[in-house]
């Protein structure tokens, strides 16, 4: 991490953040926010004190992983399918939409057909990371919205795996539609393979040394680990390996207490994660990006919860939960993040392209953030009414 130690790094990072985060509380600020606050303030475009923003995501990456491994650890394989089956239809029209809008607002403001595009797909998905860090787990209602969240956003993992590897294989002026079909394939069957290794294997394992507690976490973490790997490497990503992996596990008794006691990990690696995204932020394009990137990130505050609403209650939902379902994914996503750095890495588009699309998903991450915490129960909560875990 260029001249500066791991041990500096990591000292620099928390001790700043354990100040940001009190004087968040004290002014009822969201902590996600604090995070890439400091991270802007901190990272390559700010004070240069953590001068490699790349290195800390790539830690960072790890609390995504873990995130998708415990809300898995929640949901049965039955209940899962069910919920797809549910939410497919829901997924596509949603992503279509969502992809239209950011495709116009491109146009409108003179970008080129390739480069709207690109800017409508980064538009597709909502944040994984953000929906699910802030949903309240203990509570059956929002069990239940969880669930229906979880589903549309593994939905939507796999549109924005197969917009990844178009963006990659357009590097080249082909597009490979066997690469895609490998993904639709490649789920199903890494998903048979866990479901297997967990029955015949690891659930023996947990059984016969089921007092030592320092095996079933090393145990479980090398299981999460392993999946991710392998999901990776026959074209999913890491994220939906992890979450395969704790679905595989779900229905044995132990799947709870794996879950409780892997969150302080989850929690350490994700600070790190919303650190690296603030430490991204490159405001000398900010002057020139603001008007269409506030136009770009309003169209998703605003839109998106309506869309989500009116598609929900179709499928039939309350009103309350599906307006609620739509506040909490109505952002831009991680994945936006990713479609900019790669698509402008392939020369598909310039660098004020992949900075709009940039601002406009971190001002998404940011009013998102507030409007989630002061609004409905979450874990980070300012007020104690709306505090819940």
């Amino acid at each position: 991490m260029n001249d500066v130690s791991g041990i500096n790094l990591m000292f620099v990072i928390f001790s700043s953040a354990a100040v940001l985060c009190t004087v968040a509380i004290y002014t009822r600020q969201s902590l996600l926010v604090a995070y890439m606050v400091l991270g802007a303030v901190l990272g390559p475009w700010g004070l240069k004190l953590v001068p490699n923003a790349s290195a800390v995501a790539q830690v960072g990456d790890i609390g995504i992983i873990f995130l998708l491994f415990l809300l898995g650890l929640h949901l049965q394989p039955k209940n899962l399918l069910q919920l797809f089956r549910k939410t497919l239809l829901l997924t596509i029209v949603s992503s279509i939409v969502f992809a239209a809008i950011g495709y116009g607002i491109g146009v409108a403001f003179h970008y080129t057909h390739g480069e709207s595009l690109i800017i409508g797909s980064a538009m597709m998905f909502s944040s994984t990371i953000i929906a699910l860090k802030l949903l309240p787990t203990t509570v059956l209602h929002h069990k239940q919205t969880g669930e229906v969240m979880i589903s549309i956003a593994l939905l939507q993992d796999v549109l924005a795996i197969i917009v990844l590897i178009l963006l990659t294989d357009a590097n080249d002026g082909s597009i490979s539609m066997r690469e895609v079909i490998r993904v639709f394939i490649a789920f199903p069957v890494v998903a048979i393979m866990a479901m297997l290794f967990v029955r015949y294997v690891l659930i023996k394992l947990l059984a016969k040394f089921d007092t030592v507690q320092e095996y079933i976490w090393i145990l479980s973490i090398g299981w999460c680990l392993l999946v991710a790997e392998i999901a990776h490497n026959v074209g999913l990503s890491a994220e939906v390996g992890a979450f395969i992996a704790g679905v595989a596990l779900a229905e044995h008794p132990i799947a709870q207490y794996i879950a409780e006691s892997l969150k302080p990990l989850r929690d350490l690696f994700l600070v790190l994660f919303f650190f690296a995204v603030g430490a991204h932020f490159n405001p000398h394009y900010f002057s020139i990006v603001i008007i269409p990137a506030l136009i770009l990130a309003t169209c998703v505050l605003v839109l998106k919860p309506l869309i989500y609403r009116f598609l929900l209650v179709r499928e039939g939902e309350s009103t309350s939960v599906a307006w609620e379902i739509g506040v909490r994914l109505g952002q831009a996503s991680e994945f936006s993040l990713l479609v900019a750095y790669l698509a402008g890495h392939n020369a598909l588009i310039g660098e004020k392209t992949s900075f709009l699309i940039q601002a406009a998903t971190i001002i998404t991450f940011i009013v998102s953030c507030y409007w989630v915490v002061l609004k409905y129960p979450t874990p980070m909560a300012t007020s104690a009414k709306l505090r819940q875990h």
